[in-house]
């Protein structure tokens, strides 16, 4: 019997292509804790990663409100802007909480101003897909073509898994910055306060080195005796504050 295998290899390749696509993206985001560098990173790696996408962009809202964009190519960064207009696929895609798909904008009549707007700058074809971060900020990721029926049912799949792991990624982005927030609230906090900041100009002097590496020095010392930053500040102070026997 002679079985066409062709289709199970088409999607087989399209399983493998999303795969290496989520490897790519994790890898890009993993160590990032700026969420406007994160979005950069993420719609330049979709764009150049899924096949027959010819621009992607990012659509943000914090809060309820437009909170920034991010666009493979800048030219179409007012696609994706809210403050340009409410009505396109992201936010239909937003407030819907579903993808938003049009294989032929020609004949979509949902978003007139956008569409137009999109016709001018070669766009043909849109899926957006909805990306929830956290409590405070939601949005769509946009994924455009300059021809028609390019966008086919893989690649909503590809977008709803693209959408599903930015989403996880990009809370990662926002905690780590939060986290980095806080440490230098913290660091700000120690090197102002009482044994810690005197122990932070001992080591200064002795080093010759900023502040804040002081404060390395003296975290170092604090995880290797195991004991608490404090009392290594206390000790250090203690021990150049002794009278020399003369």
């Amino acid at each position: 019997m002679n079985l066409d295998t062709r289709e199970p290899m088409i999607d087989t390749l399209g399983v493998l292509e999303t795969a290496a696509l989520l490897r790519e993206l994790t890898a890009g985001l993993i160590a990032v804790d700026n969420f406007d560098e994160a979005l950069a990173q993420l719609v330049r790696i979709a764009r150049d990663a899924v096949p027959e996408v010819t621009w992607c962009g990012f659509t943000a809202l914090r809060a309820g409100e437009p909170a920034g964009v991010a666009a493979s190519d800048p030219r179409l960064a007012e696609l994706d802007d809210l403050r340009d207009g409410p009505e396109s696929p992201a936010m239909s895609a937003i407030r819907r909480r579903e993808m938003t798909i049009a294989e032929d904008l020609a004949a979509d009549d949902r978003w007139p101003a956008w569409t137009a707007r999109a016709a001018g700058l070669g766009v043909r074809g849109v899926i957006s897909a909805p990306v929830d971060v956290d409590e405070q900020v939601i949005g769509a990721i946009n994924l455009y073509a300059d021809a028609t029926g390019r966008l086919t049912p893989r690649h909503q799949l590809t977008a709803m898994l693209l959408a599903e792991h930015a989403g996880l990624l990009l809370a990662a982005v926002r905690d780590r910055a939060r986290q980095a927030a806080q440490a230098g609230e913290l660091d700000g906090a120690l090197l102002g306060e009482g044994v810690v900041g005197q122990a932070i100009g001992v080591i200064m002097t002795q080093r010759g080195c900023p502040a804040a590496e002081a404060l390395d020095v003296l975290r170092t010392a604090a995880s290797s005796l195991d004991i608490p930053l404090r009392e290594v500040a206390d000790r250090l102070v203690a021990t150049v504050s002794r009278p020399r026997m003369g």
